[in-house]
């Protein structure tokens, strides 16, 4: 088949956008953490594109998208095949085979860029106090054991495929699979040195919403790109996304300001977010109004989600179950009720178009056996890891910033601090003891 040029650009261009989301969600996580932490939170993320690229073509994209034996067994509903590894028959397969036109490798490292973003997302629920290396040992197993397994059940021809979930860009596959998978991991290494008895706050919101800007950019690639043609659902998904994520910062505001007193930098940023991830399962799928009901839900839910842990008690650093999972949660159940416009694949409308109320059950069914899924095995590599090489840093590394102590530098140096306390910003001179940061 011949290569469609203006599919394909604009798929280069969609594959760029998602990749820059993960360093945006660099900078949103690096300036919520506290200064003594944030180069270890970037690099959280950073790493992130190192493993996923390595393992996607290793045997990750075979794992999600192949065939496993003929296709019809059972295997083939749970995981993708091994035909592929090392993407060589992608090389001898010039275009995709569904009538695209757009090259097979195109396709290939645009779902690579989903799957790099959904293993940093997680890192955000760990701020502060894991092993640098036991993050990357955790970052390659999950990637291969969870988050390639529900890609091929949901957008593989899995067993979720096959009942008719719905979901676009990555509701279920991405957001609610990450957020049950920092929920768990978060479980098992605990809660940080003085959590609830001490100030925890961002050190540096202008980075906070450097990063939710850069988000929301890349995200018009992560959802209208989602569609793989140029055409008006891609500028429907585009539309939506846009929406949604206004609504739900708006909303966001709004509950801070009636419940709080005063609307905040960090609700704007975090509203945006919690917005553009119950969009994602939906915006190719509802008309602008819907998109604007899921947004507020979306804005409103999560504002309030984002206090769960307080009162359960468990220690999710930077809000991703709050956002992420109850966000993923609100889009991907909304579409059994307000979906317009289903795919081919043997989606039905939502019930208020006519539907039948299976769809909303199917809507329900997948985030339930993805959450269950990701938590569970999630929760089960991260006690491996911490039986073994552990998860956690010593307590001292934590008081001290981990930055420091794990990677022998500073996200900010303020000039050196003499014994007599007086900053010299020309450097070292008299008896110096030591560079610190503010924490």
């Amino acid at each position: 088949m011949k290569i469609d040029g203006g599919t394909t650009a604009w798929m280069l261009t969609a594959t760029a956008l998602v990749l820059l989301m993960t360093p945006g969600l660099a900078f949103f996580y690096g300036g919520m953490t506290r200064a003594k932490s944030v180069l270890n939170m970037m690099m959280m993320s950073w790493v992130s594109i190192i493993v996923v690229t390595i393992t996607w073509v290793l045997y990750g994209h075979s794992l999600a998208f192949d065939t496993a034996g003929d296709g019809s067994g059972i295997v083939n509903k749970l995981i993708g095949g091994l035909d592929n590894i090392g993407l060589t028959r992608m090389v001898e397969t010039a275009t995709k085979a569904d009538g695209t036109g757009m090259p097979s490798l195109v396709f290939s490292v645009f779902q690579m860029t989903f799957a790099i973003i959904t293993v940093a997302l997680i890192s955000g629920a760990l701020a502060d106090r894991v092993k640098f290396g036991a993050w990357v040992v955790f970052a390659i197993v999950w990637v291969s054991v969870v988050y390639f397994p529900v890609a091929h059940w949901v957008w593989g021809g899995g067993w979720l495929s096959s009942l008719g979930i719905e979901d676009f860009a990555g509701g279920t596959v991405v957001h609610i699979n990450a957020g049950a998978a920092a929920l768990a991991v978060a479980l098992v290494i605990g809660r940080r040195i003085g959590w609830r008895r001490e100030p925890m706050r961002p050190h540096n919101l202008t980075l906070v919403l450097l990063g939710a800007g850069l988000l929301w950019f890349g995200w018009f690639g992560f959802n209208a790109g989602s569609e793989l043609a140029v055409d008006g659902t891609a500028g429907l998904a585009f539309m939506n996304t846009q929406i949604a994520a206004a609504v739900a910062a708006g909303a966001w505001l709004l509950v801070e300001r009636l419940r709080d007193g005063h609307a905040s930098s960090l609700g704007l940023a975090s509203g945006a977010v919690a917005g553009l991830v119950a969009i994602t399962p939906a915006c190719g799928f509802v008309d602008p109004w819907a998109a604007s009901v899921i947004g507020a839900l979306a804005g409103v839910a999560c504002a309030y989600a984002v206090g769960l842990k307080y009162r359960f008690g468990y220690d999710d650093s930077l809000d991703v179950v709050g956002v992420h999972l109850v966000g993923g949660v609100v889009g991907a159940v909304a579409l059994g009720a307000v979906a317009a416009y289903p795919s081919a694949g043997g989606q039905e409308k939502g019930l208020l178009y006519g539907g039948p109320i299976s769809q909303l059950g199917v809507q329900v069914l997948g985030p339930v056996a993805v959450g269950l899924y990701s938590f569970a095995v999630s929760w089960i590599i991260a006690k491996v890891i911490d039986r073994t090489m552990g998860f956690r840093v010593t307590g001292e590394q934590e008081i001290a910033g981990i930055d420091i102590t794990t990677h022998a530098e500073t996200g900010y140096d303020l000039g050196t601090i003499h014994s007599s306390g007086v900053a010299s910003p020309s450097g070292p001179a008299v008896a110096p003891v030591s560079r610190k940061v503010d924490v």
